[in-house]
């Protein structure tokens, strides 16, 4: 029998029982379906948690001052720390690993005024490598410069938000603005972003200005100094130089403020890279989880198409004895089976593969809400759902197909496998 026969001749055998080829495809099909979508489900949750992540900080380290609380060359424990204007350049210059380290401060509640409505608004400053680290994109205009952070010019960037709040729709390059009375030009408008976390607020409600300007025109009040910062930003110049970077910080800052650098409650350091494992961690099980999910989904599925597959051989049994008797062979008859199998498999692999994918690009047509990049399918759970299932239904023929080649052909006539 030629190949061409062969498949002729499973082609009219599947035509010829139509429900129970459409069953297993239909299982086959299901399975592969169901654990596409869950692992793309889970994909898409990781991608769209990682890209807002990425859109609060690019690996950063944010330095709170706190309260020292080991003894440190003969200072007492509980001494107040405070961080300085001018501290950044001590600790740049002792940290190689760090590519940035620059202040920040902060004033909450600034009554800020433009010429058509007012708001209190977080105002915050630092040094222009702030849009890159802290991840501001710019929507119209510009983010201060080194120029005008070395005149204190007393120009303004507005977080979208704060825009919309000052001037609604209309433009806002080059209109004045004033913050607690002292007048600043807008020089540039954010543009929109989603953000997961904070320290001090959404950077969508801000007014960012340059660090000179806010420590000149809006410094703390007592009892901090007048040329306290609120924090400490610090960045590696790559990922594998993140814990060098980490440590020649708390190092510089303990012999700047005489504490010990192990001394965690004297400099509290929110790590964004070891908070974005954390989370990688976290999306990871669960993309495991759905994709077990899935597999579990996929093996009750091969059950479902075992039984018809074994259902489909005990009904041929007197089709196999008849062939038998016309003198085919056991690995003909076998051979048989497994096209029959494969067939199946092929057709009904490649429905649910185009299904699962389609299913993935339809839903990505819609809105997104946050946090979530949409149905991400990948090429390695669809292959391995096809090879998982169309594995289970070939052994299912094979099997069963192999037990009823072995029988005697006058038995076969006679009576089902197993029977």
């Amino acid at each position: 029998m030629t190949f061409r026969d062969l498949l002729r001749g499973t082609l009219q055998t599947l035509s010829a029982h139509k429900l129970r080829t459409a069953l297993t495809m239909f299982g086959i099909a299901w399975g592969i379906v169901s654990i596409t979508l869950m692992v793309a489900a889970g994909e898409g949750l990781r991608v769209g948690q990682a890209k807002v992540a990425e859109q609060f900080a690019k690996d950063v380290l944010i330095i709170h001052a706190g309260r020292t609380s080991l003894q440190a060359g003969g200072v007492r424990a509980g001494r107040r720390l405070f961080w300085h204007a001018t501290d950044h350049l001590r600790i740049a210059a002792e940290s190689p690993d760090c590519r940035y380290v620059m202040p920040e401060l902060g004033q909450g509640s600034v009554t800020v005024r433009s010429a058509y409505n007012s708001g209190a608004l977080l105002v915050t400053g630092a040094l222009p490598p702030f849009a890159e680290i802290r991840s501001i994109p710019v929507g119209e205009g510009r983010f201060y410069d080194w120029n005008d952070e070395a005149e204190g010019r007393r120009v303004a960037f507005l977080g979208d938000d704060a825009k919309k709040q000052l001037f609604a729709s209309r433009p806002a390059l080059g209109e004045t603005i004033r913050l607690n009375d002292v007048p600043y030009t807008v020089i540039g408008v954010m543009k929109h972003k989603e953000q997961d976390s904070s320290y001090d607020g959404r950077d969508i409600s801000k007014v960012f200005v340059p660090f000179s300007s806010i420590l000149r025109d809006m410094p703390n009040s007592p009892p901090a100094p007048a040329d306290s910062v609120d924090r400490l930003l610090a960045t590696p110049r790559s990922v594998e130089q993140h814990p060098a970077c980490k440590w020649e910080v708390r190092q510089a800052l303990g012999r700047l403020h005489g504490f010990d650098p192990h001394d965690t409650e004297a400099a509290g350091i929110w790590d964004t890279a070891e908070e974005s494992k954390a989370f990688a961690l976290m999306t990871e099980g669960m993309k495991k989880f759905l994709g077990g999910v899935g597999i579990a989904t996929l093996l009750v599925g091969g059950l479902g198409v075992m039984n018809v597959m074994l259902v489909a051989v005990r009904e041929r049994t007197r089709e196999i004895g008849v062939r038998k008797a016309v003198g085919a062979t056991k690995s003909s008859i076998v051979r048989l089976f497994f096209v029959e199998a494969l067939t199946i498999v092929l057709i009904s692999g490649g429905v649910g593969l185009i299904v699962a994918y389609g299913l993935c690009a339809l839903v990505n047509l819609l809105p997104m809400p946050p946090f979530f990049a949409g149905l991400l399918p990948t090429w390695q759970s669809g292959v391995g759902a096809f090879l998982l299932l169309g594995t289970v239904a070939i052994l299912s023929a094979l099997y069963p197909a192999n037990r009823a080649a072995s029988v005697d052909p006058i038995d076969a006539l006679r009576t089902e496998v197993g029977g």
